[in-house]
């Protein structure tokens, strides 16, 4: 079974080719990505139309490209993956609708994945972990806590009731005058400061519900930061560590919180996992290691570069869907929102 995939829901255009491996997991046959942060930076954030009209210009030689590094063709494929939605409907529509193009062009399966589930079982693909986890999917749109109990069946656990914390990170960044993409950029800074200069909040911090809330803390630095102004590296520096050590306190307290919840949903985990962009924060992965492993879980996190946004998470997911014949048809919509967990307290 070999699948491509198709991503282009936010600014990284991307197509993958995957395959099962022989002892569970897959293996990536090609992973090409194109990142368009050149584009976006001068305005700080991702820019709607620049991010579609890229995907359009880049899109078919980066298919040509992904299948002659595989040494294959188009007729060689058993299915044709794409990222469906959540994301920036311009660039979902510009992938769905060359995606549906090669399906029917093909004549090979459509398969309309939604990016967060690939994102959920990317950690099947590198590492073949076994039903049920707990996800911590982070990144600059989504923050949510998952029970993953199989495929297309998840149960939200806990989530953002404003920021993501990736989007946290981004807004800190742009803040203090600092480069974009601002997460990266954040931890870089944070690495020679002092995290306990400034005292910042950790909110929600010994709550019931597993829920995350980012929009006071991101407040707090800002006083923080006018209070002090006009501002030095040094100062910097500190703020960037004493808001870093804050998320990675929220996300202890919160991830206890939802290991607790795990076990009357989907029983006892195999593992737990953290996908997104944020799970390549350094600290972040270092925090939820030591979680694991007081709870007898092992630690999964994908290798940096399938992190972020990349085809290989949707060619994989696709391969899960196209195992059970969950296939779509050309109809197949173009989503701006996509839930792909259903909240915890709907089962109960």
């Amino acid at each position: 079974m070999i699948v491509l995939g198709i991503e282009t829901t936010c600014d990284e255009t991307a197509v993958a080719i995957v395959t099962p491996g022989e002892e569970g997991g897959g293996r990536i046959l090609a992973n090409e990505i194109l990142s368009q942060i050149a584009e976006h930076a001068a305005y700080g954030g991702v820019v709607p139309e620049i991010a579609a009209r890229a995907h359009v210009e880049v899109l078919d030689r980066l298919i040509a490209r992904a299948l002659d590094r595989a040494g294959l063709t188009l007729t060689q494929m058993d299915g044709i993956a794409v990222a469906a939605g959540p994301g920036l409907i311009g660039g979902v529509l510009i992938g769905l609708v060359t995606a549906k193009t090669l399906s029917l062009v093909t004549r090979k399966p459509l398969l309309a994945v939604n990016h967060l589930e690939a994102h959920a079982l990317t950690a099947r693909l590198t590492d073949g972990v076994a039903f049920p986890y707990l996800l911590l999917l982070a990144s600059g749109g989504h923050t949510q806590l998952v029970a993953v109990k199989g495929v297309g069946d998840y149960v939200r656990l806990g989530t953002t009731i404003d920021d993501a914390i990736g989007e946290a990170f981004d807004k800190v960044a742009k803040l203090l005058g600092l480069g974009y993409p601002g997460g990266p950029e954040v931890e870089r800074v944070a690495e020679t400061g002092d995290p306990e200069r400034f005292a910042l909040p950790r909110p929600m911090l010994g709550r019931r519900e597993a829920n995350f809330s980012l929009s006071g803390l991101k407040t707090a630095l800002r006083i923080e930061a006018e209070r002090i102004a006009p501002l030095t590296q040094a100062d910097i520096a500190d703020l960037c560590a004493s808001f870093q050590a804050a998320v990675v306190d929220v996300v202890v307290d919160r991830l206890r919180v939802a290991m607790r919840d795990f076990a009357g949903i989907a029983g006892h985990p195999t593992a737990l996992v953290a996908a997104g962009g944020v799970a390549a924060n350094g600290a972040i992965r270092r925090a939820l290691a030591a979680e694991a492993g007081q709870a007898g879980l092992a630690f999964v996190a994908p290798p940096l570069a399938l992190c972020g946004d990349n085809g290989a998470m949707i060619a994989w997911a696709g391969i899960e869907r196209l195992r059970l014949g969950l296939i779509d048809d050309l109809t197949a919509p173009a989503r701006a929102r996509w839930s792909f967990a259903e909240p915890a307290a709907a089962m109960a």
